[in-house]
């Protein structure tokens, strides 16, 4: 006799199905790199490590979407296959793929490979392209924690104070 299969009530949506074991580490790595990315004093090194989490990233929706082709064929960059596979994605593949010869120069150690705007910038935009990536995964978003620090105190209807008088509208 074969496993039960859970089946949803009526009404309720089914889960995604799980992601590839390689697909997660991919994002992980994507993570990881961002991390690093971030905590890199040279702007060099921080464009470059950015731009290799951006791939790492694009590698995850490769290996989530296609399988590998066998034979001889040239192999492609990721980011022209990244925009036949994913077409949601072009616009990002088409921007990354721009500064491919930048991370290049960057990682060969040219002195005026990129300024630290730029490589603030490819930061913040390899966060973004993560986020939307995952979002094409199905990837669950975690629930935004809390602000640390204080809350503002709550309104007391009738209390006394400042607010009091607003409460009754004689504040206004």
């Amino acid at each position: 006799m074969g496993a039960a299969r859970a089946v949803p009530a009526a009404g309720q949506l089914s889960l995604p199905p799980a992601l590839p074991a390689s697909v997660v580490q991919l994002l992980d790595q994507a993570h990881r790199g961002l991390r690093n990315a971030a905590g890199c004093a040279d702007p060099r090194e921080r464009y470059a490590t950015a731009h290799l989490g951006a791939l790492r990233a694009a590698a995850a929706v490769l290996a989530a979407r296609t399988r590998p082709a066998g034979g001889g064929r040239r192999p492609r960059s990721a980011w022209v296959l990244l925009e036949q596979v994913a077409p949601e994605l072009g616009e990002w593949a088409i921007f990354f793929a721009a500064g491919a010869a930048k991370r290049a120069a960057a990682e060969a150690g040219l002195s005026h490979a990129v300024t630290e705007r730029e490589a603030d910038d490819l930061v913040r935009d390899v966060g973004s392209f993560l986020t939307v990536v995952e979002g094409c995964l199905g990837v669950p978003v975690p629930a935004p924690e809390p602000p640390r620090g204080a809350y503002p105190r709550p309104w007391v209807v009738g209390g006394t104070g400042s607010r009091a008088g607003l409460a009754t509208g004689s504040g206004r």
